[in-house]
């Protein structure tokens, strides 16, 4: 009997040789606006074997606008976004909290969590049970990127360099809450919880690792603790190049990870984590994805393989359709993956 979707991401990610590679295909709100026919047409050849449940929570009262379409949208947390371009995200203009000091001042949105949460997970269930695919939580807890975006970028990093109790405590704020939010969903139908922070720049950490290990690896780990303690699975997505963590993210418990592989060296990482984790894309979408060389694409698809894939498993063939993606290499993509 043929593997159902689920089965075959349950055995990539435990390296109990799934049938085939799964796919995972992201889809950004700019390539439906200026690609419709194509995103149409690829998604009825390639249909993901990962969805996200769509459960999401109590509505918020601070978020406003659309956070995809031109000018401001303002988060569930307060934070206000700029967009300049239509179907992407943009960036925080004015942060929230101008002085460390008034960091009492920030209320979590504790609203977004379920009353009922009977009801909740009726419908959640409802969801899980119709379906053949691999379910993730529609939750993502950062609680990096959320610091920044209460902070702005630069006041972040400098809050890092002088962890004082004021960075302490706003961060503790935001992980009590997203630790609120994952206890939901862990105990929930779904086969796994995900989260994210963007760590590298292009070529490093955007911190010391000895300083990400003190301050951030414990948080992660709390996620993975809670979320193993439900036999959930783990995924993370960090972009940029995050080389120098990949074994702390084996050893808190992350099952899989999406990363900017071609922004590392492949060999190296091949050597040292393969066939400890599972490797959830990508290609690369600086570069490679935008690009008109349909060969590239299929190329670096069989870098990915030479170096990463095993038989058993340990890869997700997952890629992002968004900002000047080419229609025509990401179907070139996609068609090497299902030849693997």
């Amino acid at each position: 009997m043929p593997q159902s979707s689920r089965e075959i991401v349950k055995r990539c990610l435990t390296f109990n040789f799934p049938e085939r590679i799964p796919r995972d295909l992201w889809i950004l709100p700019w390539a439906k606006i200026h690609h419709p026919q194509a995103v149409a047409e690829i998604t009825r050849r390639f249909p993901n074997d990962i969805v996200t449940t769509d459960y999401s929570g109590s509505p918020s009262s601070l978020g406003k606008s659309d956070r995809y379409k031109v000018g401001y949208f303002t988060d569930e947390w307060g934070c206000v976004f700029r967009n300049i371009l239509e179907g992407a995200i943009g960036e925080v203009e004015t942060p929230v909290l101008q002085d460390i000091a008034d960091w009492k001042s920030i209320k979590p949105p504790y609203e977004l969590l379920p009353t009922d949460t009977n009801k909740a997970y009726d419908t959640i269930s409802r969801f899980y049970d119709q379906t053949d695919r691999f379910v993730l939580a529609n939750c993502c807890p950062r609680p990096w990127e959320r610091y920044q975006f209460l902070r702005g970028a630069e006041n972040a990093m400098i809050d890092m360099m002088m962890p004082d109790d004021g960075p302490v405590e706003l961060m503790k704020v935001i992980h009590d809450f997203y630790l609120k939010e994952l206890e939901f969903w862990v105990k929930s139908d779904v086969d796994a919880v995900w989260f994210m922070d963007d760590w590298g720049a292009q070529d490093r950490l955007l911190i010391q690792p000895s300083l990400w290990r003190e301050l951030f690896k414990p948080l992660y780990r709390d996620y993975c603790d809670l979320a193993k303690a439900y036999d959930k699975f783990v995924f993370m997505h960090s972009d940029g190049n995050i080389s120098d963590i990949f074994e702390d993210l084996v050893e808190v418990g992350i099952d899989a990870v999406n990363s900017q592989l071609f922004c590392m060296d492949m060999a190296e990482l091949a050597k040292r984590v393969k066939g400890k984790i599972t490797f959830w894309g990508e290609i690369d979408r600086q570069f490679i994805l935008p690009s008109e060389d349909t060969q590239a694409g299929r190329e670096a698809v069989r870098k990915v393989v030479s170096h990463l894939h095993s038989q058993s498993g340990g890869i997700i063939a997952q890629l992002e359709f968004g900002l000047m993606a080419n229609p025509d290499t990401v179907v070139a993509v996609l068609e090497e993956w299902d030849g693997k």
